[in-house]
């Protein structure tokens, strides 16, 4: 099992991850289906939080215990953050026509911001795998501890998930190619070729992203937060994964960043992976692993064989098997994506770049049904 979701507290994890499902499901289409409400959610609310933040850093509600403050304050996630909404507000323009979304050159902006955070994630792969090696010697696995609180176990699996990332970002098709949905009452930004093959390969090796890199996060971020776009995309917004997947992500970042309890220390705290073998039998919680991770970072420990023995002290064994089977699952998915993606460019003689090449699959006709033409 990827989750350990058999403890006293397994019923509110459940309920916690519908929860998140179900609110970024609701989110989204209040962001998406106007532009008075994607102006409020992924304008205002941003701008909002970014007069908060400031605050909070400078002595506000509260200064070093605001939460935001104490249990968000890594680079990384105020990076996702603004990375994301930054994608959202880029492909209002593109579906709304406004500035520069109406330029041809343009199009190109969703294929970069989506490689840009790929590229980033590899990078976090890599550090994770590069880590464990200084501290073992090799990439049989190790653990570390990261500034955002984390324990992480690096091996093999990262190297092998960032290769899986690194292929991903080529198998974006028919970039140049983007439509504005002709609905009557609201626009999405349609990418018609961005099927179920580039989807369900982008979700597995961001999955293992998360599982590897977020470990105590991924219960929320790596399958509430991947499924509600895709589950958006698979019944009722055919062709606007990438709108929706961006979407969710900067609803998902601005929640985290300012109720980070919610995911760490509340009834419905995240159910921690299998990596961590004995945790819940012993009782150990996300924040007990959270506090005793952050405080080796802070004594600059994090990256030495003191997180090891941090882990061994509270009885916590590696168990890092679907770390690895995910890891090659994430590869081998892709590659054969990617496979698939050069069959189809040889055969219709087509750049698969500039060009749609999915364009006999059912999802891509789908997604063309809802076009301005």
């Amino acid at each position: 099992m990827l989750f350990q979701l058999y403890s006293d507290h397994a019923a509110m994890q459940l309920i916690g991850w519908v929860l998140v499902f179900c609110g970024l499901i609701l989110m989204n289409e209040l962001g998406r289906r106007t532009k008075i409400g994607g102006i409020i959610v992924f304008v205002a609310i941003p701008t909002l939080l970014t007069v908060y933040f400031i605050a909070a850093h400078v002595g506000a509600f509260g200064g070093p215990s605001n939460p935001t403050v104490a249990y968000m304050d890594g680079w990384f996630h105020y990076f996702k953050l603004y990375a994301a909404d930054i994608g959202c507000v880029g492909f209002m323009m593109i579906k709304y026509k406004w500035g520069i979304g109406k330029e041809k050159w343009f199009a190109w902006f969703p294929w970069f911001i989506v490689a840009a955070n790929i590229m980033i994630a590899n990078v976090s792969d890599m550090e994770s795998a590069i880590a464990a090696f200084k501290i073992s010697g090799n990439l049989s696995g190790a653990w570390w501890a990261s500034n955002e609180g984390v324990f992480i176990y690096g091996g093999w699996w990262n190297v092998v998930n960032a290769l899986a990332g690194l292929i991903n970002i080529f198998c974006m098709t028919g970039v140049v190619k983007l439509y504005t949905s002709k609905d009557k009452n609201h626009a999405d930004m349609l990418w018609p070729d961005m099927t179920i093959w580039f989807i369900i390969a982008y979700d597995i090796w961001n999955f293992e992203y998360t599982y590897l890199n977020l470990p105590t996060h991924s219960w929320y971020c790596g399958v509430a937060l991947l499924l509600a776009p895709t589950f958006a995309n698979a019944f009722w917004n055919k062709g606007a994964w990438i709108q929706n997947r961006a979407n969710t992500l900067a609803i998902w970042c601005m929640w985290a960043q300012v109720v980070p309890a919610f995911q760490l220390s509340s009834r419905f705290a995240a159910a921690l992976p299998t990596i961590y073998g004995g945790a819940t039998q012993n009782g150990i919680t996300t924040m007990k692993l959270y506090e005793s991770a952050i405080d080796l970072y802070n004594h600059q420990l994090g990256k030495t064989a003191a997180a090891g023995e941090a882990i061994a002290k509270m009885g916590i064994t590696a168990d890092p098997r679907m770390q690895g089977f995910v890891a090659v699952l994430a590869i081998v998915v892709n590659v054969v994506c990617i496979t698939e993606i050069i069959r189809r460019a040889v055969k219709l003689k087509k750049n698969p770049y500039s060009n749609e090449v999915f364009t006999d699959t059912k999802d891509f006709k789908l997604a063309m049904e809802r076009a301005k033409q």
